[in-house]
């Protein structure tokens, strides 16, 4: 350990990976003599899928599963995880009562940007009515730990965060979200991960907190 702070020595990749993830920090900001930047070119995407309805279903609680850190979601409602997975809730709720970070952005049903989604789709307020639902599932099931707010975004993608792994929804203009293409990503060193999570961060620090029992 002394060595690699003193930068006589560099850890194994393997070793890397691991030091990187429980700091929460890239490996090229750690050791950046040790990482090659041409090698991970598109190292970070795992795969593709036309249409979000084309994601293994099986991969959205199975990542879920493996988080042991965070969890991030960054949608307008993304009901389709609350209702089409059963597992979904009571997974995430045990995942935070074991001291997971849970943090889920989803739309202010008050803004101008969940207005203009629902205009774009011409759904008479249905886009603020799935937010209503998400949040009734999320109010009544989760434990206190779990962090919701509710941001007024132009939301150019939805993102899945679960550690390291990340599946992102590509938004298309006049295209429900379930028919676009979705990404997914391994957090390896590449910019891919990253830049999606910094986006996460700077919509977090935006959105207002929601409280529970409250109007929206």
């Amino acid at each position: 350990m002394e060595r690699w702070l003193h930068g006589t020595s560099v850890p194994y990749p393997k070793t890397r990976y691991r030091v990187a993830a429980i700091l929460e920090e890239d490996e090229s900001y750690l050791w950046p003599e040790a990482i090659d930047k041409a090698s991970l070119v598109g190292a970070e995407l795992v795969g593709s899928y036309p249409r979000r309805n084309d994601v293994p279903r099986h991969l959205w609680t199975e990542t879920l599963r493996n988080a042991e850190r965070n969890v991030d979601l960054l949608a307008f409602a993304g009901l389709f995880l609350t209702e089409e997975h059963p597992d979904w809730i009571p997974t995430l709720a045990a995942k935070a009562k074991a001291g997971v970070r849970v943090r889920l952005l989803l739309g202010d049903p008050h803004g101008q940007q969940l207005a203009s989604r629902d205009t774009e789709h011409q759904i008479g307020g249905g886009v603020a009515g799935r937010v209503a639902a998400v949040l009734a599932y999320y109010g009544q099931r989760m434990p206190p730990s779990v962090q919701v707010r509710l941001h007024d975004t132009p939301l150019y993608n939805s993102v899945y965060r679960f550690d390291d792994e990340m599946l992102v929804n590509v938004h298309v203009y006049g295209l429900l979200a379930a028919y676009t293409p979705t990404l997914h990503l391994r957090r390896l060193d590449g910019a891919w991960f990253n830049t999606y999570l910094e986006s996460f961060e700077r919509v977090w620090a935006s959105a207002r907190p929601w409280e529970r029992g409250g109007a929206t």
